[in-house]
């Protein structure tokens, strides 16, 4: 089976890049990691305008979807170029809303997230969620319970490794929402989301090595020209695309399996694919003011985001339960 994007997917895919080189999202990633939200804000208003969101939710709450492709084909972009906010959660917390058997919190919370308008983040009880402090929907898991909480608020931004992911404890209770939602669809969702992402980031570290080893000269030649440097982009550039197939195809199938197997590949590529781009940038690729450093902590912060990878290698090997 031969699987391609088609004419549609591919405009899709170009019209984000083309708005997203447009919008200057290095400035934005760094002041969104200074907790100034503006320009993070307008990029999500245009984010939305594109339909990222709608492809999440159905058409009875003014989305499009589901249609787990061409969320792929967004967050690849979405993770070419950095975008910063809680955008795998606002997809998750539009999959849990959608799955639940009341319909009455999807009515009510689920078309500002679609436009764009509101932002969520979503997180058990007790641990870390991403941008609570800029979320307007920040969803509770109570595991005990098994129950879906929506909560009243956050507490202290915590430092992360990536300073555009900021972490914050919800605040405990709130309103409960429904009980037994549907988390293992909206993990698998996730991990999609973050999968996808995670090609992203990793092609635009491979993409601006490359343009780097071919202007870096060295012993009078430029070091892209070196076997042992030529070698090592080739190595990050097939594993990032045995990534990119795998990913594909667990969006066709929305296996949590398949998922499972994607999302450690395509992170772990990502995160190859950093190392080796920081060994060949050399100390400028160290410093904080040179862009590069926007990819490579986010290539190592989305590795454990909604699974790590021995969680995930464990999902693939018990076969979600399957009999082969």
């Amino acid at each position: 089976m031969r699987f391609l994007l088609d004419t549609e997917q591919r405009a899709f895919a170009a019209s984000l890049d083309g708005m997203l080189r447009a919008a200057d999202t290095p400035s934005a990633v760094r002041a969104w990691g200074r907790g100034e939200h503006g320009a993070g804000r307008a990029l999500w208003s245009r984010t939305a305008a594109a339909g990222v969101f709608a492809l999440a939710a159905p058409e009875a709450y003014e989305g499009v979807g589901p249609l787990p492709v061409e969320l792929v084909v967004a967050f690849v972009e979405l993770g070419r170029h950095a975008v910063p906010g809680p955008l795998v959660e606002t997809v998750t917390a539009a999959v849990l809303l959608a799955g639940l058997d009341d319909p009455g919190p999807a009515e009510r919370l689920l078309p500002a997230l679609v436009s764009g308008e509101a932002m969520a983040t979503v997180a058990p009880s007790g641990s870390y969620a991403l941008d609570g402090d800029a979320a307007t929907t920040r969803l509770s898991l109570d595991p005990d319970a098994d129950a879906l909480l929506l909560s009243p608020g956050h507490g202290p931004v915590r430092a992360s490794l990536d300073p555009a992911r900021r972490l914050t404890r919800l605040s405990p209770g709130g309103e409960l929402l429904a009980a037994r939602p549907p988390f293992a669809l909206a993990r698998t969702w996730a991990r999609l989301a973050v999968a996808a992402q995670g090609l992203g980031v990793g092609l635009a570290l491979l993409e601006r090595t490359v343009a780097y080893v071919g202007q870096r000269t060295q012993f009078g030649a430029p070091i892209g020209s070196f076997q042992a440097v030529k070698h090592r982009l080739a190595d990050a550039k097939v594993a990032l695309e045995f990534a990119r197939a795998l990913i594909f195809g667990a969006a066709v199938t929305l296996d949590p399996v398949d998922v499972a197997a994607a999302k450690v590949t395509a992170c772990e590529a990502a995160y190859a694919t950093a190392r080796t781009a920081l060994q060949l940038h050399g100390a400028i690729g160290y410093t904080a003011e040179y862009d590069l450093s926007l990819w490579l902590t986010k290539a190592r912060a989305l590795r454990t985001a909604w699974g790590s990878p021995a969680e995930c290698r464990a999902a693939v090997l018990s076969g979600g339960g399957r009999r082969w």
